[in-house]
């Protein structure tokens, strides 16, 4: 079993007759290269990602590294639920209709890039998950993040903040665009906001299909 510590201590009873190697945040690449090298050898290698190994986490980088590999181990993924499906769960049905996932850090897509995918989302109407919202080194993207979709929505919006999804810590926001607090939003914070059409309904948040435009609903 490889990956980073904090997620290894998530899941205790699987790891515990394993041999483990865990490392810290940032070290991606040493991971997903560790894991090639003990696959390579012959060893049933799992290396565990946060989430979906697809979606912002490990899966893409394995296969990159494998791309340039002669003879690349055989590798699986093993799908899992994302903060994005998670989050979304918690708050009710705000994906009910075409969402986008944005990512706001920086650290290796240009800021430059994700405010012109910010844009291009809140101008087509798009529901907005918001990844890597906030941390203590960035702490203003989510503010002109905030700026940049107001201009295309009201601020009455529907928005929701889900941290530590299904954790011990687990906390649940329902809230307006107008009204999201970026200094509560945190790393394992993961941002939900509307599109036109989607609205509150017993603190839940649910964004229409459209069937009440075709049938009697």
């Amino acid at each position: 079993m490889i990956g980073y510590r904090t997620y290894l201590d998530l899941i205790p009873k699987l790891i515990r007759d394993k041999e483990v190697i865990a490392s810290s945040m940032m070290k991606e690449v040493d991971r997903c290269r560790k894991a090639l090298e003990l696959a390579g050898g012959g060893r049933n290698v799992a290396l565990v990602c946060g989430g979906d190994p697809g979606i912002y986490a490990m899966a893409g980088l394995v296969y990159e590294l494998a791309a340039k590999q002669e003879a690349p181990p055989e590798i699986e993924v093993v799908p899992g639920i994302a903060a994005v499906n998670g989050c979304a769960a918690r708050l009710g049905a705000p994906l009910m209709h075409d969402f986008c996932a944005i990512s706001l850090s920086d650290l290796l897509t240009p800021w430059e890039l994700i405010e012109k995918r910010i844009e291009a989302a809140a101008a087509a109407d798009f529901v907005i998950a918001i990844y890597n919202p906030r941390s203590k080194k960035r702490d203003w993207q989510l503010g002109r993040a905030k700026e940049i979709i107001l201009a295309h929505r009201p601020p009455d919006t529907p928005a929701g903040t889900v941290t530590a999804a299904f954790r011990a810590n687990e906390k649940i926001t329902v809230t307006t665009l107008g009204e999201l607090a970026p200094e509560t939003v945190g790393m394992q914070s993961t941002v939900i906001i509307g599109n036109s059409r989607t609205f509150t309904w017993n603190g839940l948040i649910i964004t229409p299909r459209g069937y009440g435009d075709k049938y009697e609903i």
